[in-house]
């Protein structure tokens, strides 16, 4: 029961003077980033930045907005402009005032002088050209694929020499090679199959394709009942067993077998 119910009550207790409670208050925590936080807060704000001044200041009637005066503007330089090729810019036009300057002569034989320059110059060749059409139309020589350029070059017509270095290494590389399986194959009871016998193998695979391909030829366009199927399918898995052996025959010149 409470405090406040125990004195609407009526009790003996009540007539008791008792002595006050006081309670000590606990001092208020105050946070140590307290500063920081405020200071966070308040950082890119400003005054009367969202609803303004409470009586906006009115500016006067002689400073009104003119033209491009918000606009930014860039500091003034203190040098004088000068364009890049100013020293190679030829005078200005002369004004309409300008007195031009008289009484001016000059000793230059112009005669004399064109002359010298006509007979000391070396004329110019005339631009190789070839024409193709009954009208006469004239187009340049040089780049029609016509004149042969590289023809007089003197390595024209000549295996390169990194080609020459390259067929080199592999004949060696080859010739090392079918040496050690020449040798390793004696060792092992093997030997090399002529060419007679490879020619006359490759002829027989060759025949034995034709005949395949032939009878694959006589096979009906419809294909529908498992017999046909069935051949159609053989028929091309032999031909694709021939036609790989024939490969292998032709790529490799040098074939071993066994007794």
């Amino acid at each position: 029961m409470s405090r406040r119910q125990q004195q609407q009550e009526e009790s003996i207790y009540n007539l008791v003077p008792r002595a006050e409670e006081v309670y000590e208050k606990q001092p208020r925590h105050v946070s140590k980033f307290k500063t920081e936080a405020v200071e966070e807060s308040r950082r890119g704000k400003g005054d009367h930045r969202t609803m303004g001044f409470a009586k906006e200041p009115v500016a006067g009637p002689k400073e009104f907005l003119k033209k491009h005066e918000k606009e930014p503007r860039l500091p003034q330089s203190e040098e004088k402009f000068k364009y890049p090729d100013g020293d190679r810019r030829r005078p200005a036009v002369p004004k309409p005032d300008d007195q031009p300057m008289m009484g001016i002569r000059t000793t230059k034989n112009f005669i004399d002088q064109n002359a010298t320059d006509v007979i000391l110059s070396v004329p110019r060749k005339p631009q190789e050209k070839y024409v193709d059409t009954k009208r006469g139309d004239a187009k340049p020589l040089e780049t029609s694929g016509l004149v042969p350029k590289y023809m007089l070059k003197e390595e024209f017509g000549q295996t390169p020499k990194y080609l020459e270095k390259r067929k080199h290494d592999l004949q060696m590389a080859r010739e090392e090679y079918d040496n050690f399986v020449r040798e390793y194959m004696k060792r092992g009871a093997m030997r090399e199959l002529s060419a007679e016998d490879r020619e006359r193998i490759l002829s027989g695979l060759k025949a034995n394709w034709e005949q395949l391909y032939q009878d694959y030829q006589g096979l009906s366009v419809i294909i529908d009942t498992p017999q046909k199927k069935n051949k159609k399918e053989r028929l091309e898995f032999e031909m694709k067993q021939l036609e790989q052996d024939i490969d292998t025959l032709q790529r490799f010149r040098t074939i071993y077998i066994t007794d």
